[in-house]
């Protein structure tokens, strides 16, 4: 599995993290609660998160590396949705 990380600084960490779980719930079988989550994407790519005072950090995990990108796009995108009165710093180190 190839493993990358965002560290998100944001004073609304759990409050996102719930927010992307109930909406990824719908379609994949999602666990979470205040402080963590995870979202199965497939049986190769799944993200979690952990929420903190100042920051949520996300961990996506992809067998194929080629998904990497593409998967990133798709939780940032979401992300900002969810964000859209934060002007938010996302940065994906491997």
């Amino acid at each position: 599995m190839h493993l990358s990380k965002a560290i998100v600084r944001t004073e609304h960490a759990s409050r996102y993290l719930q927010q992307l779980c109930k909406h990824w719930s719908h379609k994949f079988s999602v666990d979470f609660d205040p402080l963590k989550g995870r979202v199965p994407f497939s049986d190769t790519a799944e993200v979690t998160f952990v929420a903190e005072d100042v920051a949520l950090t996300m961990t996506l995990s992809v067998a194929d590396p080629s998904q990497q990108g593409r998967m990133q796009h798709v939780i940032d995108d979401h992300l900002k949705r969810f964000a859209f009165r934060e002007d938010l710093d996302i940065v994906w180190t491997d």
